[in-house]
Order: structure tokens, then C-alpha cells, then sequence
């Protein structure tokens, strides 16, 4: 599909190509639409434009430290709810060995991003091996359980009411980020055979569903897992993020949007993954400064050094409600024009929703109250 030829007015001292060649001294702010798709302006500020002193009201950016959450045995939606609304679930899970029990979500598609662990995944349609990286897209409807080899933590994403799809890749094609021939799939093996009940075994199996996000519980005197095979076109699938090609551009600095790897209905989900930064010498090398007027952002830091974000680890969330300007920590921005190594080094996944996303009751210690402190700069950044 063509697009006409809309003309961009530029008023005062100001780049004509956004994100790269700002005037000296100046710090760049993108207000868009439709999450960087839609009409967008470029202002550029004498000062940070995150420079504030103090903030009072609710719509501040938030921080978790997920790994201050209490450890559990057995992983399941029924608990660890982070952020929700009627379109999104993020919830946070925990398991070690053999859960001994089936789930099976009624509410939407499940995405399981495997942060920590590996081991086994046994669903209606067999068996898939998954470690640490693997995004498991599980069909609403599905039974399934995990076998971790020890402990495991686990991002689960629910598309309520919807389904997970992938995005359409336009003119970058199909290919482009990974191939979808990347994407594995159950089998129905010798591993899956033998944990079925055998005959004359007494082998009784809970299986928690959940509609409307409350719980029943349905007990059957075998294994339910019993298929012998299927066919079709609906089954889970799976991908690591380590097989991710992203896309670059060496002169201009993409917007996470670029990586979009799910979408589903009213919400993505997109991935960073290591990449050589920019190198034209007038490009921006860091996040822009913006306003995501029409989506929450989310983002779930897994491994490697989150170049543009202080005191941020491995295991923790942070969370930009819409309507807020918000971009690089002070640290970054002595890198904003000169990058301080060849490529980035981090891994996180990313949640950008349509509907406001609320906060769940978290344990105490889980939220990091002074992250709206952490871009005042060094001397009052949080500790």
C-alpha cells in the first residue's frame, strides 16, 4: 500500500532528519502518535527534557525488582500478577523440578519467556525442550505442565480474550528479525509416550483452569496428556531470542517498534537484542527522549548491560505509564553521540499496550520507589 507525501514543517533552529544531526547543545524529543507509526514532532530542548526536581501525582514511572518476589514451587498464573487491564496479564512465575499438576488458560493465549532454567514442556501436542530465552507461545485452551532440571523463573504474558499472531514485516519481508521457519514445534515422542498413565496404573492428575481469571480445578484418575497425534494448524510453538537477527540501520537510530515480535490484540510485544550501535557520527547512539501518548510501555530486563538505564539488573521491570516524557538515565547521555563500545550487549523484552496497564499488590521491597528520582542525575540518583 502507497503512502502520499506528507510535507513536515520545521520552525526555528531544528535538524531536518530525526534522531541524527540536532543542533549543538540540544537535547531531542519525539512526540508521536501510534507508537512511532502515526504523525510525530521533533522538538529540540536546551535541557534534558527528564530533568525534573520532583513529582506528585500517580502517573510516574515505576520499578520492580523481580527477584525479591517469594520463590515458588510449582508455576501457575494464580499468583505473581505484576500488571494487568481487560486486553493484557504480565505476570511473574516460579518452579523447580516437576510440576504436578496441569494448567490450562481459558482466558486467552498464554507467552512464556523463560528468564532462568530449562527442562521440559509437555502439552496437549507432545513434548518441546526449552532454556533460558525461549519465548513458548501456548494456545488459549491448552493443558500443559513444566519439568525444569532445578529452578526456574518464568515472564508470562496473556493476550486476554485474544490470540498472539506475528507482526506484518512490510517491506523489510518476511524473513526479517527471524524467520518463522526459526519456530519450533511439540513432538509426539518417546519422552511424551512415557509419562502417559499406563494400564491398570493409579494415576490421579489435577488440571487448574481458568476463565474469567478465577480457578477450577478438574481431577481426572489418569493422565490427560494421553494424545497418540494430531494434525493441523493451531499448536504451540517456540523460538530462543538468541536465533534474533536484528534490524539496523548504521545512521539512524531505530525505535524499538523495529523488533516487534508478537502482536496481539491492543498490545505488542518486541525484543532488544545485542547490535552494533550507529555509526554516522551525527546520530543519536542512546534512546530518544519521548512521549508515548498512546501506549504503556513495559520492558523486562533479562541479561547483558542496559546501556541506557541506571542501577537497572537482570530480573527487574520497569514501567512508563503513557502521557509522560521519559528517555535515557544521565549516565547515557555522555554517550548520546559517541558510543562506548562497538555493539549493545543486552537483552530485554518489551510490552507496549494500548489500555492502561494497573499495578498489582506486590510484596514489600518489590517496587523501587525512588526510580523517579533516577534521572535528576549522579548526585541524586537512586542508590
Amino acid at each position: 500500500m502507497k503512502r502520499f507525501i506528507n510535507l513536515s514543517k520545521v520552525e526555528g533552529i531544528a535538524s531536518r532528519q530525526a534522531h541524527a544531526d540536532m543542533p549543538d547543545g540540544t537535547f531531542e524529543r519525539e512526540l508521536g502518535k501510534e507508537g512511532f507509526f502515526g504523525p510525530s514532532a521533533l522538538i529540540h530542548h536546551k535541557n534534558p527534557p527528564t530533568g525534573w526536581v520532583e513529582w506528585d501525582g500517580p502517573l510516574k514511572p515505576r520499578a520492580f525488582d523481580l527477584n525479591k518476589i517469594p520463590k515458588s514451587q510449582s508455576c501457575s498464573w494464580t499468583i505473581n500478577k505484576i500488571l494487568h487491564n481487560d486486553r493484557c496479564r504480565i505476570s511473574w512465575g516460579t518452579s523447580t523440578g516437576r510440576m504436578d499438576h496441569l494448567v490450562r488458560n481459558g482466558d486467552g493465549d498464554e507467552l512464556l519467556f523463560i528468564h532462568n532454567g530449562s527442562g521440559l514442556l509437555y502439552s496437549d501436542y507432545g513434548t518441546l525442550d526449552i532454556e533460558q530465552g525461549d519465548y513458548i507461545l501456548v494456545p488459549r485452551g491448552t493443558m500443559w505442565r513444566t519439568e525444569f532440571t532445578g529452578a526456574a523463573e518464568v515472564l508470562m504474558i496473556e493476550a486476554t480474550n485474544s490470540s498472539f499472531g506475528l507482526p506484518e514485516k512490510g517491506l523489510v519481508g518476511n524473513h526479517a528479525f527471524f524467520d518463522p521457519a526459526m519456530l519450533d514445534t511439540p513432538k509426539i515422542d518417546k519422552r511424551f509416550l512415557n509419562q502417559q498413565t499406563k494400564n491398570g496404573e493409579v494415576d490421579k492428575w489435577k488440571v487448574l483452569i481458568k476463565r474469567k481469571n478465577v480457578i477450577s480445578t478438574v481431577t481426572y484418575p489418569y493422565n490427560p496428556l494421553d494424545a497418540i497425534g494430531w494434525h493441523g494448524d493451531l499448536m504451540p510453538v517456540k523460538i530462543n531470542i538468541r536465533h534474533f537477527r536484528p534490524i539496523m540501520s548504521h545512521r539512524y537510530h531505530l525505535p524499538p517498534s523495529a523488533h516487534t515480535t508478537f502482536v496481539a490484540e491492543r498490545f505488542v510485544v518486541c525484543t532488544f537484542c545485542p547490535r552494533p550501535f550507529e555509526q554516522d557520527p551525527g546520530a543519536l547512539k542512546v534512546p530518544f527522549f519521548h512521549n508515548n501518548d498512546d501506549y504503556d510501555e513495559v520492558l523486562f530486563y533479562h541479561a547483558g548491560d542496559f546501556f541506557s538505564r541506571d542501577n537497572i539488573e537482570s530480573g527487574m521491570m520497569t514501567f512508563h505509564p503513557s502521557g509522560f516524557t521519559h528517555g535515557p538515565h544521565p549516565k547515557a547521555l555522555k554517550n548520546m553521540l559517541k558510543a562506548p563500545k562497538p555493539a549493545t550487549d543486552e537483552y530485554a523484552i518489551m510490552v507496549d499496550s494500548r489500555d492502561a496497564l494497573e499495578i498489582s499488590s506486590l510484596p514489600q521491597g518489590v517496587e523501587n520507589i525512588n526510580y523517579v528520582n533516577s534521572w535528576k542525575g549522579h548526585s541524586e540518583a537512586m542508590p
